[in-house]
């Protein structure tokens, strides 16, 4: 087991204070020279410096890289093609161990930017200047979305046994040294009850209309929606979408925009609600999430394995044929087949073979083949959120949740029969709960958010096409 003895101690300042230049009053995102110890968090130009420096440790590889794996590999919308070196193949098969590489870098990373948040939050009074409250909010809000992702990933969900079972360890501000060291896991539901708190602390003190990068009263209440829905409190998950929805700030994006979704600057999608932003210097060929999907040029022509990328891991064959069976569909566009004539080509390492349907929502942003900033929360999301918590209310709000799924459909180029109606669900033997979430595994795939969906929900994984994990005994 990872201890809490060896992650909690006192971090590191020149790794909490990596700064982030400001050109011409914009903030971007390359690492300048470390604050002295001695005279960090005395004034407002330090914390925020300092502030700079917690989505700095946000966006560590450690972090990035192995919490996609931890988040999206263990769903069924992926099939992994064959047995990798690397320890991702764990979190693929459920194969866990206490010494697994991932694991352990998200552990790590997740309490690392919570001990660079705490230090800022103790620092602030909350009776500070506007400017100070604000940069509070933010890692308030950094706070609350590791610990989110950590009892997501460390823990069950929150419905079963209505948040009795083990969570992680709430690190909270304040603490003694001695303290963190003998901290232990906190229920789950403490552990929902103290993100809760963050996140609406943080939107009360959040007021600077930032970029998609960095915290707003938008992104807290959009998280806010997404822990109240895996709460199963689904009159506070409306209530925090219809905020998001309604604060004009985001739109859907439609027809090339939508298809091109993942390529430009996340600065200038207005859909994207939060996102972890790397620059172009940051590219990490071969080390980035995408290069396990996609091997290729930048103009997205699937190649053999090992061109741009190591071109392992494919969208299933269970989701390709659920997606395909709408051929208009524009989300068709990020799936990549490699084709050689036309013909679909197989990776022969498996028996049954695993065709090749590159994924390429982790590539091409600003047209490098292997640069993305991974979309955290997106408008859509909380279309799909306000559409559960209505379809789970009951017959009164039924349609209302449709309306909301046929809205993303229409957006991604469906029509006519393809939109649902209480008839047409009814006449399918499905329930509006089933087209919801169906419509959120269409919508988020690739995203970390199928197997969550699935297990809060209490529906099975099943894994019935070719990959790796039917090598499990």
């Amino acid at each position: 087991m990872i201890t809490m003895k060896k992650y909690f101690n006192k971090i590191i300042p020149g790794l909490m204070l990596l700064a982030l230049h400001i050109t011409s009053c914009k903030k971007s995102f390359d690492p300048s020279t470390a604050i002295d110890e001695n005279s960090a968090l005395t004034n407002p130009a330090d914390i925020e410096t300092a502030t700079i420096g917690t989505y700095a440790l946000l966006r560590n590889a450690s972090y990035v890289r192995s919490n996609h794996f931890l988040m999206e590999y263990p769903s069924d919308e992926i099939a992994q093609g064959q047995n990798s070196s690397d320890d991702l193949s764990r979190a693929y098969r459920y194969n866990h161990v206490t010494t697994s590489s991932h694991a352990t870098n998200f552990w790590v990373q997740s309490y690392l930017v919570i001990s660079a948040a705490n230090k800022i939050i103790a620092s602030v009074p909350d009776n500070s200047s506007a400017e100070l409250r604000q940069l509070k909010g933010e890692n308030l809000y950094l706070r609350a979305m590791m610990h989110f992702n950590l009892v997501r990933a460390f823990g069950r969900p929150y419905t079963q046994n209505s948040g009795e079972n083990p969570g992680v360890p709430i690190l909270k501000d304040g603490l003694s040294e001695d303290e963190k060291l003998t901290i232990s896991r906190s229920k789950v539901s403490e552990v929902y009850n103290f993100i809760l708190d963050d996140l609406l602390k943080a939107a009360g003190m959040l007021n600077d209309l930032k970029a998609n990068p960095f915290a707003s009263k938008q992104v807290a209440n959009a998280l806010l929606a997404r822990v109240y829905l895996f709460m199963g409190n689904n009159e506070k998950a409306i209530e925090y979408a219809d905020m998001v929805i309604g604060s004009g700030r985001y739109t859907l994006l439609t027809g090339s925009e939508l298809t091109n979704y993942f390529k430009g600057a996340p600065e200038s999608n207005t859909e994207t609600i939060f996102c972890i932003r790397h620059v172009k210097t940051e590219d990490q060929d071969f080390n980035a999430i995408g290069s396990m999907y996609y091997s290729g040029d930048a103009n997205g022509n699937a190649a053999g394995q090992a061109q741009s990328g190591w071109g392992e891991i494919y969208a299933s064959q269970k989701y390709y044929n659920f997606l395909s069976a709408n051929a208009e569909d524009k989300r068709m566009g990020f799936i990549s087949p490699y084709k050689v004539g036309g013909v679909l080509q197989m990776n022969t390492r498996l028996t049954p073979n695993t065709p090749m349907y590159y994924v390429n929502k982790f590539n091409f942003q600003e047209g490098i083949i292997n640069l993305s900033s991974p979309v955290y929360i997106r408008l859509a999301e909380m279309h799909l959120i306000r559409a559960e918590a209505k379809a789970k209310l009951g017959a009164a709000t039924e349609q209302e949740a449709l309306n909301d799924v046929n809205l993303l459909r229409q957006r991604a180029g469906l029509s006519g029969a393809a939109l649902h109606t209480i008839s047409s669900v009814v006449a399918s033997g499905k329930t509006v709960l089933d087209v919801v979430l169906e419509e959120r595994w269409l919508e988020l795939a690739f995203e970390g958010h199928r197997a969550y969906d699935l297990f809060r929900n209490g529906r099975p994984m099943v894994r019935n096409y070719p990959g790796t994990h039917s090598l499990n005994s």
